[in-house]
C-alpha cells in the first residue's frame, strides 16, 4: 500500500508538472485544440489512419493465432525433429526485434518481386507483427498446455485418444481459456505495435497524426495527442470485449459441482448386515 501510495503521488507529480509546463507554453489555447475538431482532420486524417491500423491489427492478429497454434502445438509433438524445428523458428522470431523485421521485408520484398509499391507497407507491417507476436504466443501455448494437470492427458490416453488427439481436444482448449488474458494483452501489443508502421511509410493512425500535425495552422503536440486518446480507447474497448468473452466462455466451462438430491421415491437400500 504504501508504495502504490509513494507511486500514486510521483505520477500526479510528474503530470502537474508537465500540466504546468505546458500552460506556460500557451498550449491550452483554444485556437491550438479547436482544428482537432474539423471535418477535414477526420475525414483526410484520422479516420484513414484508423482505417489502416485496424486492418493492420486484424490481419497481424488472426495470422499470429493461426501462427502461434501451429507452432505451438508442433513444440509440444512427440516427433524430435518437428520439436526442434519449431522450437528453433520461435526461438529466433521472438529474439529478432519487431521493427528489424518490418525495415528488413520492407526493402527485400519489392525486389523478389512479391509487393507492388502500394501494398508493401502494409504486407511488411503484417509480415512483421505475425512473426514476433505469433512466436510469442506459441510460447503461451505451450507454457498453458504443460501448466494443466497431468490427469487430463492421461485421461485422454485411458480412454484411446493418441497423443496429438489429447493435446487438440482436450488439453489445447483448456489452456487457450486459461491463457485467455494473456492472448488478450498480446492483442494489445499488435495493435500498438502496428504504429511502427509508421517508420516504412504505411499511413496508420500515428503517421496520419503526424502528417496532420505538419500541416499549418494543425500543432502536431495536439495532433499526437488525439492519436493516443483514440489508441488509449481502441485497447479499451478490445479488454472488454476480451473480459466478456471470459466470463461468458468460463461460465460455460466451470462452476461448483453440486449434489444430485435423490427422488422423493426413491427406494432406500438397505445396508449390508442389517435393516432399520
Amino acid at each position: 500500500m504504501i508504495g502504490n501510495i509513494v507511486g500514486a503521488v510521483v505520477v500526479i507529480g510528474i503530470g502537474a508538472f508537465v500540466v504546468a509546463q505546458m500552460a506556460s507554453k500557451g498550449q491550452f489555447a483554444a485556437e491550438l485544440w479547436k482544428p482537432l475538431i474539423e471535418a477535414r482532420s477526420w475525414q483526410y486524417y484520422f479516420l484513414p489512419g484508423l482505417q489502416n491500423t485496424l486492418i493492420a491489427a486484424a490481419y497481424s492478429i488472426v495470422l499470429a493465432m493461426v501462427f502461434g497454434l501451429l507452432f505451438g502445438v508442433g513444440r509440444l509433438a512427440s516427433n524430435r525433429v518437428v520439436r526442434w524445428f519449431c522450437g528453433a523458428v520461435v526461438e529466433f522470431f521472438r529474439a529478432v526485434p519487431v521493427l528489424i523485421m518490418m525495415f528488413a521485408l520492407y526493402a527485400m520484398l519489392p525486389r523478389l518481386g512479391l509487393t507492388t509499391p502500394e501494398t508493401n507497407p502494409l504486407i511488411a507491417v503484417v509480415i512483421g507483427l505475425t512473426l514476433y507476436n505469433g512466436s510469442v504466443i506459441a510460447e503461451l501455448v505451450r507454457s498453458g498446455v504443460y501448466g494443466l494437470p497431468k490427469g487430463q492427458r492421461e485421461a485422454g490416453l485411458a480412454i484411446g485418444m493418441t497423443r496429438g488427439k489429447s493435446i487438440r481436444f482436450i488439453e489445447l482448449p483448456q489452456a487457450l481459456i486459461a491463457m485467455l488474458p494473456s492472448l488478450v494483452s498480446q492483442f494489445v501489443v499488435i495493435l500498438k505495435d502496428s504504429a511502427l508502421g509508421a517508420l516504412i511509410t504505411y499511413t496508420e493512425l500515428l503517421r496520419a497524426a503526424r502528417l496532420l500535425g505538419s500541416d499549418a495552422p494543425f500543432p502536431i503536440l495536439q495532433t499526437l495527442f488525439m492519436a493516443a486518446v483514440i489508441f488509449i480507447v481502441l485497447n479499451f474497448i478490445l479488454s472488454r470485449i476480451a473480459e466478456l468473452v471470459a466470463r461468458r466462455v468460463g461460465g460455460r466451462t466451470s462452476g461448483r459441482a453440486r449434489a444430485n438430491p435423490a427422488p422423493p421415491n426413491a427406494v432406500t437400500v438397505p445396508a449390508v448386515g442389517g435393516t432399520k
